[in-house]
């Protein structure tokens, strides 16, 4: 059922796609680019509220980075990256952002023989996976973590992320900060990766999800619901309290239901230490929280919208549409298995929208008070 949802969402996301050309000089079309980590439940949001209100969303899921440069050029109305700007660079690019969505990236494997939740892993042992100081899946490393699982003598081939992306940002993000200094080539949206891994890129965590599936060996990194709706084999990982998680028992790793009910609680778990109404623009990274039930690569995607809109109905539009995300997209973001932004955290966003996102025409604010 989940994977027919995906499936029509992605084949209405490039319907919606189609009206690209057109770009957004009527006020019933708004487009957005960038991070692909978002994108299924945008996608749902963007048919509903087209349902609803009549109003076109054309938004491509082409990668974080892309998504910047496009929203910076003015090319499309509001970007999604998973990788936040800090406050003096968004400053110096006249942008403001905003937290829209909570989930989590998300190990996948395809080796013969393992299924869902049976490989454990932490950030040291990717760490060395992903410099290729650790190259058999058999390495005494990894089965010291896992002692009661059979793993075969194969080449490890690793799958990276080709694209400037946010999913890459925050994997090596948690990589650099919890990987016992393992980890050297730093954190960013595209990164050097390590000479003498056996690897090979993929484009969006579409890309990845490929290139993992086709792969005998491989591991690689995505948003959960790409991992759950693909039935890849997703891995646990020991957390910065040192327990394992997503919290559940091996008789359920192949219970859809009650594995998406433990993902849910550890992304959850992590969310809670996020605190929006303290840090400067919004910059917050929830890799490697503490906790027993936290998931420790837990992310968030940022909206970015520019402050003076030289076309404010169109930025009004734009507000309207994440205010009916925020207001009514709860149900589809947990259906995707994300975890929706609290109430009270859309309210402070609700009172920057107000104060930040002015008409370039008369400055006059484009968000007065909530509007359906």
């Amino acid at each position: 059922m989940m994977h027919r949802l995906f499936v029509s969402s992605r084949v209405l996301g490039a319907s919606l796609a189609l009206t690209a050309s057109y770009s957004s000089f009527a006020s019933d079309l708004i487009t957005g680019a960038g991070s692909s980590f978002i994108a299924p439940v945008l996608y749902k949001w963007s048919a509903a509220y087209n349902a609803d209100k009549g109003i076109k969303i054309n938004y491509q899921s082409i990668g974080s980075g892309a998504g910047l440069k496009q929203i910076e050029a003015k090319i499309v109305d509001f970007g999604a990256s998973d990788m936040p700007l800090k406050s003096e660079e968004l400053e110096q690019k006249g942008l403001m952002q905003f937290p829209a969505i909570i989930g989590g990236i998300v190990p996948v494997v395809n080796i013969e023989g393992v299924s869902h939740g049976q490989l454990i892993l932490n950030a040291k042992l990717i760490a060395e996976i992903y410099t290729g100081e650790i190259k058999n899946w058999n390495d005494k490393r990894i089965a010291e973590l896992n002692p009661t699982l059979k793993l075969p003598s194969k080449n490890i081939t690793v799958v990276y992320r080709s694209d400037s992306s946010g999913t890459t940002f925050n994997f090596t993000h948690y990589l650099e900060k919890a990987g016992s200094q393992v980890w050297k080539a730093g954190t960013g949206t595209a990164v050097a990766w390590p000479k003498g891994i056996m690897g090979v890129g993929g484009k969006g965590n579409e890309g990845v999800t490929s290139m993992v599936k086709r792969a005998s060996g491989s591991i690689g990194y995505v948003e959960y619901a790409y991992a759950l709706q693909n039935k890849l084999a997703w891995t646990r990982l020991q957390n910065a309290d040192g327990k394992v998680v997503p919290n559940i028992v091996v008789a359920d790793l192949n219970n859809e239901q009650k594995v998406s009910e433990a993902f849910r609680k550890s992304f959850q778990a992590a969310s809670l230490n996020a605190e929006w109404e303290k840090a400067p623009g919004m910059y917050v990274l929830l890799a490697n929280q503490k906790g027993a039930d936290t998931w420790p690569i837990t992310a968030s995607t940022f909206i970015l919208v520019h402050k003076n809109q030289s076309k404010p109905e169109i930025g009004s539009e734009v507000l309207k549409f994440f205010n009916y995300a925020f207001t009514k997209g709860a149900e589809s973001a947990q259906s995707l298995d994300y975890i929706p932004i609290p109430e009270k955290t859309y309210k402070l966003i609700e009172s920057k929208w107000k104060v930040d996102i002015k008409s370039d025409k008369d400055k006059s604010p484009l968000w007065t008070d909530s509007k359906t």
